[in-house]
């Protein structure tokens, strides 16, 4: 069924773009078409964006509920049971006996931070992000409720960061929101970061009333947020404990949160930074903290999912990555699950959060902040929820709403976008920062090396002299190296030969030099091949721009390699291959937008 419906849509996307549809023919939609927003005026007034026509309904007030759960499962020495603390919001609706789906916010971070000075608990509606769905969406016969994880406000167990205890009570908290008296048994969950990890959590415990996730920059497997290709953020060595001693209130209570997890946390980190291929046990605690995979056969849901392109908190292969040549959200797509995307150039961001789009750099999303904020996200987002949760109006269209670099918003059916065409460019006849000896590029007599403080530069100015680029999707680079120890790491940035404008990055520890997180160890002297994927790329080069990149041995937020100087890698550029994905699309796909 999965199959014959991704059949249909991919169908009637391609009519629409090649105008085999007659755009005149009326549909039965009551909402705006998503090519005409751009004239509808917007209520551009506020923090956040809101839905086109308020509801009729106000809330009740706020209720609370303590749910036992049996954790006998999940912790050796920790309690056998713990509760899961939630507040909720009914709609007026309720009062004459409606049944309401409920959209649920699941985080750690009620009553967070140092006494004296935390966020707000449970029972009052954030002012994140609370705010946004109480007030665009109670008013529609929506209800609300707020979800503490283990460990933290008035949730008792152990603060199992990511762990299974926490996706059992997780799914406690689904399950009852669920099957209570006021709920039509649907339920949706909403948030970014770690509140769209706990969405993951949840679809990997595949309830039958969670019917549809909206993970903004959401976590989807702790390894890949904290490891790309074996190159270690700074923050992979401490966040496991960073999280413990933020959620805690510093009292008697906290002996409850305390687990043997939070010693494996402490350990995690430079256990694998430094072990590489050393590190079996670890892979047991990251494999725990992976609920991508989990709720891709576990579960029966849609996703709509949202990402910052210029995001590298939450960096972008959480979506577009997976197992080495394929990507998270084709999978999904391919399997059969209904999938929506918004795809924009922000950062840790909301689709609306103007606020904090103000904050781009260049290279960062400033070349499209004009065109960045999504006036009509709130709406969007409610024709989603109207379809998946209270089963009435139009099936919204499974397309992803992408942005390019430049500001430019188009629709695919999928991204990275299935038919492209991928343009090879043999690295050998770009310039580097050295002479050309026997084919092999030569500083001051020597191969050219990355590391130990030395870097190299290639530009490829002749790569597109006559046509412009539009890169789409994730960018190749099979880079040939001869490792001087078992360990090293090259970072690529790649710019815009003429502007200087960054356009994209990769890194990789020369151990996981096939791809993916599978270490191995490598042999001193001996020639591989890594590789290299870079971070996923929607971005335009004009004619005769061309590129141009720059490989160290750690850049953005990645630490040099644990080797340190003595682990330097000798780089063959001339015989190495770039494989980049373009695309060629008319004036049909442009999406204007409010």
């Amino acid at each position: 069924m999965r199959g014959q419906s991704v059949a249909v849509v991919t169908l009637l996307l391609s009519c629409i773009f090649s105008g085999c549809l007659d755009s005149e023919v009326e549909t039965d939609s009551p909402y705006p078409d998503i090519w005409e927003r751009y004239e509808i005026e917007w209520d551009t007034s506020g923090t956040f964006s809101k839905v086109l026509e308020p509801g009729p309904f106000y809330s009740l007030d706020v209720r609370e509920t303590l749910i036992q759960v049996d954790t006998s499962s999940v912790w050796e020495t920790g309690p056998s049971s713990a509760e899961v603390h939630l507040s909720y919001w009914l709609p007026s609706n309720t009062e004459q006996g409606d049944k309401v789906p409920v959209i649920a916010v699941i985080s750690p971070y009620f009553s967070y931070g140092t006494p004296g000075d935390e966020s707000t608990p449970t029972n009052i509606v954030s002012a994140g992000r609370g705010e946004f769905i109480f007030e665009n969406f109670v008013p529609h016969g929506y209800a609300f409720a707020q979800v503490a994880v283990f460990g933290t406000e008035e949730s008792s167990g152990c603060f199992d960061y990511r762990g299974n205890g926490e996706g059992l009570g997780i799914h406690a908290a689904v399950e009852w929101l669920g099957t209570q008296d006021w709920s039509n048994g649907n339920v949706g969950l909403y948030g970014k970061s770690y509140e769209g990890a706990t969405q993951w959590e949840a679809a990997a415990m595949g309830s039958e009333y969670l019917k549809t996730i909206v993970p903004i920059s959401g976590t989807t497997a702790l390894h890949p947020l904290l490891y790309k290709n074996g190159s270690a953020e700074a923050r992979s060595q401490i966040m496991h404990m960073n999280y413990f001693s933020s959620t805690v209130d510093y009292d008697s209570d906290d002996l409850d949160n305390v687990c043997p997890d939070i010693a494996e946390g402490l350990f995690a980190g430079p256990v694998t930074y430094i072990g590489g291929e050393m590190d079996p046990y670890m892979e047991n605690y990251y494999e725990e903290r992976s609920h991508i995979d989990k709720a891709f056969v576990n579960w029966d849901g849609s996703i709509y999912w949202v990402q910052g392109m210029q995001d590298w908190n939450v960096d972008p292969h959480q979506v577009f990555g997976g197992p080495p040549g394929t990507n998270w959200y084709s999978e999904y797509v391919d399997a059969g699950f209904e999938v929506r995307g918004m795809l924009g150039q922000w950062g840790h961001d909301y689709p609306d959060q103007w606020s904090k789009h103000q904050d781009s750099v260049s290279g960062y999303g400033l070349e499209a902040l004009a065109n960045m904020t999504r006036w009509d996200w709130a709406q969007d987002l409610f024709e989603w929820f109207e379809y998946y949760l209270q089963e009435r109006g139009a099936k919204p269209d499974l397309i992803a709403q992408i942005q390019r670099n430049d500001g430019e918003w188009r629709i695919e059916d999928s991204w990275p976008p299935s038919n492209y065409e991928d343009y090879i460019v043999d690295m050998g006849t770009c310039e580097n920062d050295g002479a050309f000896v026997g084919g092999i590029s030569v500083i001051g007599g020597g191969i050219p090396v990355v590391g130990g403080g030395q870097s190299i530069t290639v530009e490829c100015p002749e790569i597109n002299p006559d046509f412009p680029m539009h890169i789409s999707g994730l960018v190749s680079l099979h880079l040939s190296a001869v490792p001087s120890f078992d360990g090293g790491q090259v970072f690529v940035e790649m710019q815009n030969l003429r502007t200087g404008v960054r356009l994209g990055h990769a890194t990789m520890d020369v151990r996981y030099h096939e791809g993916g997180s599978e270490p191995q160890t490598v042999v001193p002297g001996q020639e591989i091949t890594m590789m290299m994927e870079f971070q996923a790329i929607d971005a335009i080069v004009n004619p005769g721009d061309g590129l141009k990149f720059i490989l160290t041995d750690s850049g953005e937020d990645y630490l040099a390699p644990a080797c340190g100087n003595v682990c330097t890698v000798h780089v063959l550029t001339s015989l190495s291959e770039l494989i980049i994905p373009v695309v060629d699309r008319s004036a049909d796909n442009v999406l204007s937008v409010p």
